[in-house]
């Protein structure tokens, strides 16, 4: 479960896994998908398959302290950690690894920015002072409400390097004022049986966006597995 084929980041660590569906982007969710294949194996537990929500792998736990080589890691990418059912000593177990290993770079992405804020300013920012700088925390961005309401709360991190995914892509995004609050854009169209179509225009729209920005701009994939035309050939990554 380590290695991921996720071009944006080098590993996967699920020390919590398990999610609901929440927003239109969940429709086609691949982690479901997985942890249904994997039910009965890996850890994951028969009786849940691994995606009840706050599914905790202690085995998960510790592996990023065996990693030495520097790498940037996909946190939870098999769930939510700031679900409401994740527990908070959880969220600190997890945290309290980040903090032990500041040679890595942990990504954490989220549909639930407000349990987030609580979470992270609450628990982590009132017990630590700060967020350590090796941790970057993102938000999923499927379409134009879910951009506006999500990524308002980037607002509230002050000094955290922050991303938003847009992926699976499903209408064109203005990204308005809120890009202020945003350090880095991934965008990419839904794969998979039943994949909805990105229309490439919004994509480019949106690379445009941040390029005027001055935001780093990743270019995932096209839908139908075509491939990234030269105008979208882009991936940067935040400094």
């Amino acid at each position: 479960m380590g290695d991921t084929k996720i071009e944006w980041t080098e590993k996967s660590w699920n020390p919590v896994t398990g999610c609901t569906l929440i927003s239109p982007g969940c429709k086609n969710c691949y982690a479901k998908k997985m942890a249904n294949r994997l039910k009965g194996r890996y850890g994951y537990p028969e009786e849940n398959d691994g995606f009840t929500p706050g599914t905790v792998h202690e085995d998960k736990l510790n592996e990023p302290l065996s990693w030495k080589k520097s790498r940037r890691i996909f946190v939870c990418s098999m769930g939510d950690l700031f679900h409401k059912d994740v527990s908070l000593f959880a969220i600190e177990s997890v945290f309290q690894i980040m903090r032990n290993c500041p040679q890595h770079t942990f990504m954490l992405l989220t549909k639930r920015p407000d349990n987030m804020i609580t979470s992270v300013l609450n628990v982590e920012v009132s017990k630590n002072g700060k967020i350590p700088k090796n941790i970057l925390i993102g938000v999923t961005a499927e379409n134009q409400e879910q951009w506006d309401w999500r990524t308002k709360f980037l607002g509230l991190l002050s000094g955290i390097t922050t991303f938003v995914s847009v992926e699976p892509m499903l209408e064109e995004v203005n990204a308005g004022d809120n890009i202020q609050f945003v350090d880095w854009v991934i965008c990419g169209a839904e794969t998979g049986p039943g994949a909805r179509y990105m229309r490439p225009e919004w994509a480019l729209d949106l690379k445009e966006q941040c390029k005027a920005a001055g935001v780093p701009f990743f270019m995932k994939q096209m839908s139908e597995k075509k491939a990234i035309p030269p105008y979208l050939q882009c991936r940067e990554f935040p400094k």
